[in-house]
C-alpha cells in the first residue's frame, strides 16, 4: 500500500478509536471510568488482529482485550452475527483476569459485509460477590461470572440477560450506565469506520490491517535484532495484604535470528490463597507492555507489535491462574509483572530501563448506606507511590507504573460518595536515594459521614518490603495504612465503625544510581 494512502488511513484509524474513548469516558456513570481512565478501547479486522487503540487506557486492559476479541469470536462464531449484535463477557481467563473488568465486542458492518470490531473493556464498579479484594476464598465468592452472551441480538436487548445482571449487583442503575457507554462507544466506533471505508472507496479493512500489522511485525522485529542475543534474569520480591511475600522470576531470552524474545517466569511463587491470583492473558499484557516500553515505544501497539514477544509460566503458578482459584484483586500481582523483566533488561540497555517502583496502586472500596439510609458502593479509587528512577531522569512522584490509571480527583469523591478527606499530600523523602531520586509517595486521609458503620476493602502491598534501586541506588520507604494510627488491616473485608479515621502513606520508588555519583 502507499505509504501517504497508509499514513492517512491509519490516521483515520487512531481518530476512530480515540473518539470511542472520548464517547464511553463521557457516557459513564463510575468515576473511575470518567476521571481516571480505567478502560480501553480497540479495533479489529475481521480475523480478529488487534489493528489500533486509543492512547487513553490501561496496558492489562489494552493488551488483554487484543486477545479477548479472538476468545469472544471461538465462543460465538462470525459467521451467526448479524447487524446490532453485541457480544459482552467477563470470564477471567477470556478478557481482563477478574470480574469486574467485562469487555464488550460489537461487530462492524460496511454494505452488509462483516469488516471488523469494535471493543472496549472498563472496570465497573460492582459486580456482586465479595468485591474489590483479596479476602475470597475460590472464585465463585467473587461475584457474577458472564459467560459469552449477546447482551444485544440485532440490536434488541437480550432481557433475560439484562435481568441477570441486574439482580445480582447493589447499584445496577451504575453498572448499566456504564454498559450503555461501552455499547455507545462501540456503534460510534462502527459507524466512523463505515463511514471512512465509504468515503475511500473500500469494501472492507483487510488490505489496511495486513499493511499495518505486518510493517509493525517486522519493526518490532528489526528492533530486537538490534539487541545482544543471550538470556538474561531478574527478580522482584514484594509483600501483599495479609503479609504474604510473592517471588517473580524472569528469564528473558534474545533470539537474534528471529528477532523475538521469550520471557519464562519459572521459579516464580505458587498460587496465593488470597484473591491475588493472576490469569495468564494479565500476565501477557504487562509482559509485552514492559517490553514495548523499552524496545521502541513510538510503534503502533496492535497485533503485528505483540507476536514478536513470547510469554510463557508453569501451570498453576500466581501469574498463571487455574480455575478455581481467586483472582478478584488480580492487579496487586499483576503490576509488578515488569519489574523482574526490567532488571533483566539493565544488564544489556542499563539506559532504557527504571528502578523498581511501588508496585500496584493501593484500591480502597467502600460499602455501606448513607444518612437517609441508601445503599451506595464507591467506585474504585486508587492511590499510587513513587514510580522508580530512570537513568538521567528522577521518578515521578505519585505516579504508579505500570498501570495508566490516574486517582480520582478528591472533589469527585466527596460529590458522588459520603466521605471527606482530611488531607491529601506528597510525602517528601520517601523515594530511595540515588544519582536519580526515586518519586515519593503520598499521604491521604479520609472518613466517612454516614453516621453509621461502614465496609472497608483495601489492597496496599509493600507495608514491609521496599522497592529496591538499580545501580546501588537507594530502596524507597515502605508504606503504611493506618486505621485510627494503628496498623490493623487484614487481607480480608474490615467493618469500620462511624467515625474511624483511615491514613495511607504510600511507598517510595527506588533510585538509580549511587547517590555518591549525583552531579548535584
Amino acid at each position: 500500500m502507499d505509504g501517504i494512502e497508509l499514513e492517512i488511513l491509519w490516521s483515520n484509524l487512531i481518530s476512530i478509536v480515540s473518539e470511542q474513548a472520548k464517547a464511553l469516558q463521557r457516557i459513564a456513570f463510575s468515576p473511575i471510568v470518567r476521571e481516571a481512565g480505567d478502560l480501553a478501547t480497540a479495533l479489529f479486522d475481521a480475523d480478529a488482529r488487534m489493528v489500533a487503540q486509543a492512547i487513553t487506557g490501561t496496558p492489562g486492559h489494552i493488551n488483554s482485550l487484543g486477545a479477548a476479541a479472538r476468545n469472544l469470536l471461538a465462543e460465538i462464531p462470525p459467521e451467526t452475527l448479524a447487524p446490532g449484535d453485541v457480544l459482552i463477557t467477563n470470564d477471567p481467563w477470556m478478557s481482563a483476569g477478574h470480574f469486574f473488568d467485562i469487555t464488550i465486542l460489537t461487530p462492524v458492518f460496511h454494505r452488509e459485509k462483516l469488516i471488523g470490531y469494535c471493543g472496549s473493556t472498563i472496570h465497573h464498579t460492582d459486580i456482586g460477590g465479595y468485591g474489590v479484594g483479596a479476602g475470597a476464598r475460590d472464585i465463585h465468592e467473587e461475584g457474577l461470572w458472564i459467560p459469552v452472551l449477546k447482551l444485544y441480538e440485532a440490536g434488541t436487548p437480550n432481557e433475560t440477560l439484562h435481568r441477570i445482571i441486574r439482580r445480582n449487583v447493589r447499584t445496577p442503575d451504575a453498572i448499566f450506565g456504564d454498559l450503555s457507554a461501552q455499547v455507545s462507544s462501540g456503534k460510534v466506533g462502527g459507524e466512523r469506520l463505515s463511514a471512512m471505508c465509504e468515503r475511500y472507496g473500500l469494501s472492507d479493512i483487510q488490505e489496511l490491517a495486513d499493511n499495518i500489522i505486518l510493517r509493525s511485525e517486522r519493526a518490532t522485529r528489526d528492533a530486537i535484532r538490534e539487541l545482544p542475543a543471550g538470556t538474561v534474569h531478574g527478580e522482584t520480591r514484594f509483600d501483599v495484604p495479609g503479609g504474604e511475600v510473592i517471588t517473580l522470576k524472569t528469564a528473558v531470552t534474545i533470539d537474534n535470528e528471529h528477532g523475538e524474545i521469550e520471557i519464562d517466569f519459572e521459579g516464580s511463587s505458587p498460587p496465593s490463597a488470597s484473591g491475588i491470583n493472576v490469569v495468564m492473558a494479565y500476565t501477557h499484557a504487562y509482559s509485552t507492555f514492559a517490553i514495548r516500553s523499552v524496545l521502541n515505544p513510538d510503534l503502533p501497539n496492535n497485533a503485528g507489535s505483540l507476536s514478536p514477544i513470547k510469554v510463557k509460566a508453569p501451570r498453576n503458578c500466581i501469574i498463571n491462574a487455574e480455575y478455581p482459584v481467586p483472582v478478584n484483586a488480580r492487579h496487586v500481582v499483576g503490576m509488578y509483572v515488569p519489574f523482574p523483566i526490567l532488571k533483566a533488561l539493565s544488564r544489556i540497555m542499563p539506559d532504557r530501563v527504571l528502578a523498581e517502583g511501588s508496585g500496584a496502586v493501593w484500591t480502597i472500596q467502600i460499602q455501606g448506606r448513607d444518612e437517609a439510609g441508601r445503599p451506595f458502593t464507591s467506585s474504585m479509587f486508587n492511590y499510587s507511590g513513587g514510580m522508580g528512577a530512570r537513568a538521567t531522569k528522577p521518578g515521578l512522584s505519585a505516579t504508579c507504573y505500570p498501570t495508566g490509571v490516574a486517582a480520582v480527583p478528591v472533589e469527585v469523591l466527596e460529590a458522588s460518595i459520603p466521605i471527606v478527606f482530611s488531607c491529601k499530600e506528597l510525602a517528601p523523602g520517601t523515594g530511595g536515594a540515588g544519582r536519580q531520586r526515586g518519586g515519593d509517595g503520598q499521604r491521604i486521609g479520609f472518613r466517612m459521614r454516614t453516621g453509621r458503620d461502614w465496609l472497608l476493602n483495601a489492597i496496599p502491598s509493600r507495608l514491609t518490603t521496599q522497592a529496591e534501586g538499580l545501580f546501588d541506588g537507594g530502596p524507597g520507604a515502605v508504606g503504611e495504612f493506618l486505621i485510627n494510627g494503628a496498623s490493623t488491616l487484614g487481607a480480608r473485608k474490615k467493618v469500620m465503625e462511624a467515625d474511624d479515621e483511615v491514613m495511607m502513606l504510600t511507598p517510595g520508588g527506588g533510585g538509580f544510581g549511587a547517590p555518591s555519583d549525583d552531579p548535584g
